[in-house]
């Protein structure tokens, strides 16, 4: 019986004394069993790398007083003379103000339409109803601010319009919606909620189908009305998803969207539709002031920085999930 137990313990110190797989083999081993999700992955890295990151390097012009014949490493080094001037330019207050109070309106009124809607169509149980009712929701995503601000201005246009017309009528006023300055944030507020609210819902609709259905089953039992699920089954299983997405939407309110804006803009409201986005427009590429504006683009994109980590340390301090 001794030899068996001598080459059992042989084998034992033979397997110990092996050396261990090396970093890179089994990082080869790894990348040959999943060599197709990496392909996959692969596009999304070059259009990052490609559009993202590399046009990164640009961002140094705000630092310096940029002539296009010198190039980028040619111009004069300025520092923070551009974030100067910009902070002590007149504009700079209200620029902020007009982009801070469409992202609160966008973020105050759009963001919980989202969630309602998915709630409302998450409740919905004829199956062909329910799918009619999502492609017609998620169709004016797919159309581009172009199209949208053209029905705008066919449906408010001054005095032909249908919808000026009738609210005109049911008010006793003659406002001209388009041109009025009090009306332009509604405006975009109201386009902005037909055209990405259906779009939105995507997400929180996938968090809904994870909901178990025995908690609405016992619900039901104990009495539990319809509002009563929601509030307390539905919202909770998917407070994780609605935190996330929150902290994401106030990352991005100082991008209250270029396009938009812009087709939206004319000399009579100009004073309130006036925001980083088009002004960087204005200021860069029509005025060539491309080291000042590209300071001001700088400064937006610090401040969304600065919102998402904000935002997601005030979620992990009330011990909610974050992003990161």
């Amino acid at each position: 019986m001794a030899a068996p137990v001598i080459d059992t313990l042989a084998g034992e110190r033979t397997r110990k004394a092996a050396p261990a797989p090396r970093k890179g083999g089994r990082f080869s081993v790894h990348f040959a069993h999943y060599k197709w999700l990496y392909l996959l992955l692969l596009p999304g890295v070059v259009y990052f790398a490609v559009f993202r990151y590399a046009p990164m390097y640009g961002v140094s012009i705000a630092f310096k007083d940029y002539v296009p014949f010198l190039g980028v490493n040619g111009s004069p080094w300025v520092g923070f003379r551009n974030f100067e001037d910009f902070f002590a330019n007149p504009d700079f207050l209200r620029l902020l103000g007009n982009t801070l109070i469409l992202a609160f309106l966008n973020l105050g009124v759009a963001f919980p339409l989202t969630i309602v809607l998915a709630l409302l169509l998450n409740e919905v149980r004829l199956s062909i109803l329910k799918r009619t009712v999502q492609t017609l929701v998620y169709i004016p995503h797919f159309l581009s601010w172009t199209i949208v601000a053209s029905l705008s201005f066919l449906l408010f246009a001054l005095d032909i319009g249908p919808l000026f017309q009738f609210l005109n009528n049911a008010m006793g006023t003659h406002i001209d919606f388009l041109s009025d300055p009090a009306w332009f944030r509604p405006l975009i507020v109201l386009q902005d909620i037909w055209k990405n609210t259906g779009w939105g819902t995507i997400i929180f609709l996938a968090a809904l189908s994870t909901v178990d259905q025995d908690q609405y089953e016992a619900a039901i039992i104990d009495g539990a009305g319809r509002f009563r699920r929601v509030w307390h089954i539905t919202l909770p299983a998917i407070r994780s998803t609605i935190i996330v997405m929150l902290i994401l939407a106030i990352g991005q309110m100082l991008n209250t969207g270029f396009e938009q804006i812009y087709l939206m803009t004319n000399a009579l409201n100009r004073e309130v539709a006036d925001v980083f986005d088009t002004y960087v427009y204005f200021v860069g590429i029509t005025q060539g002031a491309y080291s000042y504006s590209t300071a001001v683009g700088l400064f937006k994109s610090l401040v969304g920085i600065v919102l998402i980590f904000g935002t997601n340390w005030l979620a992990k301090r009330f011990n909610q999930s974050g992003l990161f």
